[in-house]
């Protein structure tokens, strides 16, 4: 994948000699990575926010997930299903509730900064969580309701019809199997970008040194596949 994180890693030139196999790239052919995604990357990596745990990026707009080992390289790049309301936010008394239940409105993924890992679930054994305290996991896609066509939204190359879940994140099973699970078998870090809210109620530390390098980071990447 020749994505401009190949700048973000401080391996040094031996690292570099053992470095892993190339990152792997599901996004659609074409499809660009926001520079909002590639600074906090890059962000991440410089002040060591994610304390050497590998850890994602997840934007919800796009409905791309950028998944990092812990020494900052870029690992894969897959697009994702998310929670089927627009909000930032998670409704008080939602993790309690069977999906059913849930009100369409409240079916939101929330944005922010999770400290998360794997861990037992009431209905589907083992999951990886990404926040428990909302019951937001991220999991491969299943059968579920065949109305859902959630394997044909993944394979769409358009992020429009990505948003289908009741919050928690799905990606391909693929995916999951070969970067997700061995990536955060120990814990990692999930930055969820907001899609209401601003960057610096989200993330304000990172919002700040954006501000101070001037940079607006209105203009994006072409993801270079």
């Amino acid at each position: 994948m020749a994505l401009v994180f190949a700048s973000i890693g401080e391996a040094s030139a031996e690292e570099a000699s053992t470095q892993p196999a190339a990152a792997v790239d599901e996004l659609p052919q074409g499809q660009d990575v926001s520079s909002t995604v590639i600074e906090l990357a890059g962000w991440v990596v410089a002040t060591k926010d994610s304390q050497g745990y590998p850890f994602a990026i997840m934007d919800k707009a796009a409905a791309q997930i950028l998944v990092f080992g812990g020494d900052g390289r870029l690992r894969g790049a897959v697009p994702g299903l998310f929670g089927s309301a627009t909000g930032d936010h998670t409704a008080p008394g939602v993790a309690g509730l069977a999906l059913r239940e849930i009100p369409g409105r409240d079916r939101t993924t929330p944005a922010g900064r999770f400290v998360g890992g794997f861990g037992p679930s009431i209905d589907a054994g083992r999951v990886l969580w990404v926040d428990y305290e909302s019951a937001v996991s991220i999991h491969p896609t299943a059968t579920g309701v065949p109305s859902e066509r959630r394997a044909e939204r993944l394979a769409s190359p358009s992020p429009d019809d990505n948003r289908v879940t009741h919050g928690c994140i799905n990606v391909s099973p693929e995916f999951y199997k070969q970067i997700i699970s061995s990536t955060f078998e120990r814990g990692g870090v999930f930055y969820i970008l907001p899609e209401k809210a601003s960057i610096a109620e989200t993330f304000p530390e990172f919002a700040q040194s954006r501000a101070a390098e001037g940079n607006d980071g209105k203009g994006t990447r072409h993801a270079g596949k």
